[in-house]
């Protein structure tokens, strides 16, 4: 972090990091994007060859100008440094499967993430105790830290793939993840969480909207999933670091929905031969714009509206 003293040098610190962040992220993805793939249309999705030769997999301009702003602006520790590396590595695994000729194999990516998913949890366990606190009820629980460490893989994992699956519609998943960061800020706040990851949070969500800057409806370029995998495992990371990790399911709520019904209908589909939500396309935009006629700008408004919703009533139960 660049180093003034005093409580005001340090709070125009972080107002320009926030400025340079922006501003980095959109200089960025206007000079660079000529070079990243070009998206070859998805033949399953709903509209998939509508996004066929866009610039994609602008993730890695995106993560990689959050990270220089975090290493210059934010109090980064050795615990933050490790949760930004493997970030970084999310976001190549990402950006790799969208540049390569041939897509990698769910099982590989499923791999990749979940060895990224122990890792998580290996290095919260040695900086962090396996108290569980119940920001809306009151209240906490001491587990065993391997059974908090398994809870940890399946949430990380969890939040990677729910959040992939997202990605489908214009503006939506980024939109979306900056609703739930936000949130989790709020909350920190709240609970009166004052740490280095907390800034980062603002540093990340900045960066998104100088992404969405070009990808809003009608987009110019794709985060692809060297953006979407970041994203998942940011907010799992940011929603750990608040202690209360279970508020993941309600300021995450549409992303886990949306992204969530589609890997539940495949697995049970496959592994179990039971068909549920026949008359259901997933991912749920998917649903939305297919069979309700939805068009791209009222998912993204009705999904976020949606998840305002609960975010602000979560907030609300947090302060009581």
């Amino acid at each position: 972090m660049i180093n003034f003293t005093g409580a005001f040098d340090l709070s125009i610190v972080a107002f320009i990091g926030i400025l340079f962040a922006f501003a980095i992220t959109c200089i960025a993805i206007a000079k660079l994007n000529q070079y990243l793939p070009k998206d070859m249309g998805r033949k399953f999705a709903h509209d998939g060859k509508l996004s066929a030769g866009k610039p994609r997999g602008a993730g890695i301009i995106f993560v990689f100008t959050f990270v220089i702003a975090a290493v210059l602006f934010a109090q980064v520790n050795l615990e933050i440094g490790i949760y930004l590396c493997l970030i970084v590595v999310e976001m190549l695994t990402g950006y790799f499967d969208d540049a390569a000729e041939k897509p990698w194999g769910e099982y590989l990516k499923g791999f990749l993430d979940f060895v990224v998913a122990v890792v998580v949890a290996v290095v919260y366990l040695h900086y962090n105790s396996s108290v569980i606190n119940f920001a809306i009820f009151g209240g906490s629980v001491t587990i065993p830290p391997v059974v908090f460490a398994i809870l940890t893989v399946i949430l990380v994992w969890a939040s990677i793939n729910v959040t992939n699956c997202s990605d489908g519609v214009d503006g939506l998943s980024g939109t979306l993840t900056i609703i739930t960061i936000m949130t989790i800020f709020v909350i920190d706040n709240v609970l009166g969480i004052q740490d280095g990851f907390n800034y980062c949070i603002l540093l990340f969500a900045v960066c998104l909207l100088g992404y969405l800057w070009y990808n809003a409806t009608p987009s110019k370029l794709l985060m692809g999933d060297a953006g979407s995998r970041a994203m998942g495992i940011f907010i799992a990371i940011a929603v750990l670091k608040t202690g209360s990790p279970l508020l993941y399911l309600l300021v995450a709520a549409v992303l886990i929905v949306d992204g969530g019904l589609g890997l539940i209908k495949l697995a049970l589909l496959r592994y179990l031969k039971i068909h549920i939500l026949k008359n259901t396309t997933t991912p749920l935009h998917d649903h939305a714009r297919k069979k309700m006629e939805w068009s791209n700008a009222q998912v993204v408004f009705r999904f976020a509206i949606i998840q305002i919703v609960i975010s602000v009533a979560t907030v609300y139960l947090v302060m009581m």
